[in-house]
């Protein structure tokens, strides 16, 4: 408890002890003099002890001018790390063209797992009601097993006169949330959680080094079905592998949910190949294997796993399409199930992470892959910006089956602007019209391992121009930086909803004030 709210809880204790020693005396008076204090009119002394009993102190909240809001965006980041550490912060971003900046603020740090945090997820925001905040769901996923989940306020934290004295303690600004709580730990899992999802409010997905994935009720949190992927044979195991005597590496390294919500795809430890699953019946719909020839071609030789890190679905040319990552390459294949391209770094630097994001007015679908390197480089998957493999004298089918390449249209980060840390995890917010006709650029969050989170400014222009010009340029501007102090192993981020009118701040107040009241009683 910070030292504003001891005081502020130490005030009403001593009025309330007041209240009660003046009630004490009135009830021990005769009934004679009951009635003439009843009869005769309130004096200056009690009329004020009763305002003191009934009046609440404001507090001064300032409201910001439509222009200023307008021409703001808040953005709640949170990180999670090696160091168990879960951190949570806003980032207050000016979205003029002329100077843009960024306001830096805590919402909580606390250890939110005994060990390592390997995932985070967010839901969509509650649905919005008359008079009713509106609120997230978070979940995060570590290597103790456990599932933690929190709710999360969707509105940007108050900037009252208790909150300015605990950021003037604070060696950073710090902004709470009386909203942000813990709900509960799930323990559907045995092993690692290894990916955790939302595909809508009402469903958590979560999937496990125990090669499950287990589909859990947000209404009472309760276990509706375990999809259990196969454990893969003994068969090829490569030098220098962790896994225990007599046992083989399994568990699902990833999975991703089409958007209609009847097709998923899962990639596990072990296995050269991915399975599709209907979540309507939730069986098996078939195995797409890699072949050995592709896998020669994305570099994964003898010695490799060749089994696929991560994967995600998109679209480009308005068709669905998925890519599934590999140790330092990426292959995006159709509908079909037949390879249309496949992503190559220049540097052959390692993949961490890999998403598509939605840029510019004509919504321009794009890939973005995170590297060790620091870079996030942003690829075209349109059929017209393919790049199809030179052919060769005495080439035989081999070269001619050889996948077209991916068109490089930009890099965010790199040596070139001072980030030379990998990037483990980012999120790209896509634009929004601020007013009129103009649109606002997108913000891409970026985590490295050094601890530092990167803001970058990115336009649907600057892609156009530099795909127009032949891609591989640097693109976007860091608008600001900050030091997390923890080596950050996953984030995530969503856009703050302005606090609608007619929102019961009293209220809100009331429950902190309750808190804090409860807090005292268990210390």
């Amino acid at each position: 408890m910070n030292v504003a709210t001891w005081l502020l809880v130490q005030q009403v204790s001593l009025s309330s002890e007041t209240i009660i020693s003046l009630d004490c005396e009135r009830h021990s008076t005769t009934a004679m003099a009951k009635r003439k204090r009843d009869g005769a009119p309130p004096t200056n002394d009690e009329s004020s002890k009763q305002a003191t009993k009934r009046a609440k102190a404001p507090v001064a909240v300032p409201s910001p001018s439509p222009a200023s809001a307008a021409a703001q965006l808040v953005i709640q980041i949170v990180a999670g790390s090696y160091d168990r550490v879960l951190h949570g912060l806003t980032a207050r971003i000016s979205t003029t063209d002329d100077a843009p900046s960024v306001e830096f603020a805590d919402t909580f740090l606390f250890d939110a797992h005994t060990s390592a945090i390997k995932c985070l997820a967010v839901s969509p925001p509650s649905a919005p009601a008359p008079g009713q905040s509106q609120s997230v769901m978070l979940a995060t996923g570590g290597t103790d097993e456990r599932i933690n989940v929190y709710t999360i306020s969707a509105h940007p934290p108050r900037r009252d006169a208790q909150q300015q004295q605990i950021s003037s303690l604070a060696p950073r600004p710090v902004l709470e949330n009386s909203k942000n709580r813990e709900l509960g730990t799930l323990l559907h899992h045995s092993s690692t959680i290894t990916k955790l999802s939302f595909p809508t409010r009402s469903k958590l997905m979560s999937a496990s080094e125990d090669s499950t994935i287990a589909v859990t009720r947000t209404r009472d949190w309760s276990l509706l079905s375990a999809i259990k992927a196969p454990i893969p044979k003994v068969w090829g195991r490569p030098s220098g592998d962790t896994a225990p005597l007599g046992g083989v590496p399994s568990g699902v390294n990833d999975f991703a949910v089409h958007s209609s919500m009847k097709l998923m795809i899962s990639v596990t430890k072990g296995e050269r190949c991915m399975r599709l699953w209907n979540l309507v019946t939730g069986k098996k719909a078939g195995v797409l294997n890699f072949d050995k020839d592709l896998l020669h071609q994305m570099g994964e030789g003898k010695l490799s796993m060749g089994e696929g890190r991560s994967v995600v679905w998109g679209s480009a040319d308005g068709e669905d399409e998925f890519a599934v990552a590999f140790d330092r390459e990426v292959l995006v294949y159709g509908m079909g199930g037949t390879p249309r391209c496949r992503v190559v770094s220049n540097t052959k630097s390692k993949v961490h992470r890999i998403r598509y994001v939605q840029v510019g007015e004509d919504d321009a679908s794009y890939l973005a892959v995170s590297t060790e390197d620091g870079r996030i480089c942003l690829y075209s998957t349109r059929d017209e910006d393919l790049q199809q493999p030179k052919s060769r004298e005495g080439a035989g089918k081999k070269e001619e089956q050889r996948v077209p390449t991916a068109m490089l249209v930009g890099v965010l980060g790199g040596r070139e602007r001072g980030v030379t840390s990998r990037i483990k995890d980012f999120v790209i917010l896509p634009g929004a019209a601020a007013s009129g006709a103009n649109t606002r650029p997108c913000i891409a969050v970026s985590g490295s391992s050094d601890g530092k989170l990167g803001i970058w400014r990115l336009t649907g222009g600057e892609l156009a121009s530099a795909r127009g010009s032949g891609g591989g340029k640097q693109v976007g501007k860091l608008v600001g930086s900050y030091e997390t102090q923890n080596r950050i192993t996953c984030i995530t981020a969503f856009e703050m909803i302005p606090r609608p009118e007619g929102a019961d701040d009293e209220s809100d107040r009331e429950e902190e004030e309750a808190t804090d009241e409860d807090e005292d009683k268990d210390e």
